[in-house]
Parts: structure tokens; C-alpha cells; sequence
């Protein structure tokens, strides 16, 4: 990619301590994020892809500064946003945020739509005026695709997908520059997921925003993504563009994720890979290459020594000793 980075993440780490003993004393960590490093340009959509428990969603939170990392740096439009202070760090929340997995959990019930999607622009002053507020969050709900008779409705009187637009729209009301959409539309039917993406995508080009698109659906990801991070407990193991990795998978898991992918032919048969085990206990990784238990293309090397993770012909990178 060409030009300065929005969002930069370098080596960043988050553990978490497991306690055991009369003493609870610190027997070891759950190592749900373990170095990883990804740069997202303004404009882009990047997608995370990985199994359930893999470290897609931590990382998310990790940049939101939800939760707090061990080790790394996240750096928002050059400035480093873990050494930020209170005042300064909800300034910047303004131009970073998230969309939720679970759309009812995340909307107060107690609250109405309007009163959801006013709540932002109460939050970071943006609007002192109630009127003109109330004004811009309507509008923002309109572009999400609902009318204003949705308004005065609660969270409980809504269906998921208009649920995921109230999030949606509550998430864009305030002009961010970056969106975090985590697990966006896992929660919803097929034929509302579609929906749900197609208004994303119209929304970037409109509003000229930058996604963090994580998901496990490796569909989903090649529909709405212009690169592609694919992730196995804690590592980065591949990044590409979205063609490279979809005509050209590099690396044993993403090569095994995509051929999970249906295809809507009845005529036509792709070869499964089907992995073996269950994914290792992040609390003690296999050593080596993490991959290595699992792969149907394993080799003496890969138990002993961690891949590098290397760049191949510009746009796309694996970490992987088939390729080194």
C-alpha cells in the first residue's frame, strides 16, 4: 500500500495470567495474542480471519483500548494510542469505533432507537443542540435503512438485522474514521447477512471509511475485503490481497479454510482438507510453528523452529517453512 498508514500495529501481545494454588500465585498465560503486526491504509477494508478462539476479537478490543495489552504498540494516525491519557483517549474513540457481535446485548434496553444513536453525539459534545441531534441521528438511521417509524421503538421490538443497523448507525453517527466490525453479522440469518454487508459497503464508499472487518466466514471476508489477514492462535500466519489470497493460498490453513468455502454448484466438487485435532490451548502452545500439529504438510522443522514470517512478491506475506 502506498502512503501513510491510519492504524499501525507492531509486535503487540496480550496475555492474560492463569492462578493456581492456596496461594493464587501465577502458574502461567493464556497467550491470546502473541505479536502481532498489521498496518490498515485510510480508505481499506482489511478482514481477520480465524477460528473461534483464535485472538481476532482481543485484538479488536486491544485497539479500542477496551482491555489492556502486555506488550506492542498501536499507533492511530502517528500517535501512539497506549500512552494516551483519559482526555485525550475519548478524543480519539471519536475516529475509532466498533461494531458488536451480539446487536441486542450491546443496545440498553431501556433506551430507544433514537435514544441509542443520540447517545454518541451526547458522549463527545458534538451536537449541544437536543433538535439538531436528534435530527442527525434520524438521518444516520435512514441511511442504515430505517424509517422513522423505528424511532421510538425499543431493542426488544426490533428483529437482529434492524438491531445490527441501530449498531451500525450508533457506530458511524459520530463521522469516525476507522470501524471496528467485530463478528458484525455472525449473529444473523443468511439472507439478513447479505444485506447487512451490501449496506456496509455502500456506507464505506459514501462515507470514505476504513474497516477492521473480523470474522470466522471466509466468504463473508472475500466479499467485503480488499486484504486479508488470516489468523491461528494468537500469529498472523498469512497477509494478502484479497485475489492473491483467494487464487494463490500459501499457507497450509488458509489453503484449508478456503476449501471449507461452499461452492453453488452441484456439478462442481472441490477437494476438503480436513484438519485433524482440535485447535492447541493457547495457555501452552505447541512449540515451533503452531500449525504444526495439524498439518498435512508438516516437517522435522516445523516442531523445532518458529517461521518467519516473510513477504512474497510484494502482497502477500506467510510465515511458513514450505516458503523459506
Amino acid at each position: 500500500m502506498v502512503g501513510a498508514a491510519l492504524l499501525e500495529i507492531e509486535n503487540l501481545k496480550k496475555f492474560y495470567p492463569v492462578k493456581g494454588g492456596v496461594l493464587r500465585r501465577v502458574v502461567g498465560y493464556v497467550k491470546a495474542v502473541d505479536g502481532v503486526t498489521l498496518s490498515i491504509h485510510p480508505g481499506e477494508t482489511v478482514g481477520l480471519v480465524g477460528e473461534s478462539g483464535c485472538g481476532k476479537s482481543t485484538l479488536g478490543k486491544a485497539v479500542m483500548r477496551l482491555i489492556s495489552v502486555t506488550d506492542g504498540r498501536i499507533t492511530f494516525k502517528g500517535k501512539d494510542l497506549l500512552s494516551m491519557r483519559r482526555k485525550t483517549l475519548r478524543m480519539a474513540r471519536r475516529e475509532i469505533q466498533m461494531i458488536f457481535q451480539d446487536p441486542y446485548a450491546s443496545l440498553d434496553p431501556r433506551m430507544t432507537v433514537i435514544e441509542l444513536v443520540e447517545e454518541p453525539l451526547i458522549v463527545h459534545g458534538i451536537i449541544k443542540d437536543k433538535g439538531k441531534r436528534r435530527e442527525q441521528a434520524a438521518a444516520m438511521l435512514s441511511t442504515t435503512g430505517l424509517s422513522s417509524e423505528f424511532l421510538h421503538r425499543y431493542p426488544f421490538e426490533l428483529s437482529g438485522g434492524q438491531r445490527q443497523r441501530v449498531g451500525i448507525a450508533r457506530a458511524l453517527v459520530v463521522e469516525p474514521s476507522l470501524v471496528i466490525a467485530d463478528e458484525a453479522v455472525s449473529a444473523l440469518d443468511v439472507s439478513v447477512q447479505a444485506q447487512v454487508i451490501n449496506l456496509l459497503k455502500e456506507l464505506r464508499k459514501r462515507l470514505n471509511l476504513t474497516f477492521l472487518f473480523i470474522a470466522h466466514d471466509l466468504a463473508v471476508i472475500k466479499h467485503i475485503s480488499d486484504r486479508v489477514a488470516v489468523m491461528y492462535l494468537g500469529k498472523i500466519v498469512e497477509l494478502a490481497t484479497k485475489k492473491a489470497l483467494f487464487d494463490f493460498p500459501m499457507h497450509p490453513y488458509t489453503q484449508a479454510l478456503i476449501s471449507a468455502i461452499p461452492i453453488p454448484d452441484p456439478f462442481r466438487r472441490s477437494e476438503r482438507i480436513i484438519l485433524q485435532g482440535d485447535v492447541p490451548s493457547p495457555l501452552n502452545p505447541p512449540s515451533g510453528c503452531r500449525f504444526h500439529p495439524r498439518c498435512p504438510k508438516v516437517m522435522p522443522i516445523c516442531s523445532r523452529e518458529e517461521p518467519r514470517f516473510l513477504e512474497h512478491g510484494g502482497e502477500h506475506s506467510v510465515a511458513c517453512h514450505l516458503y523459506t
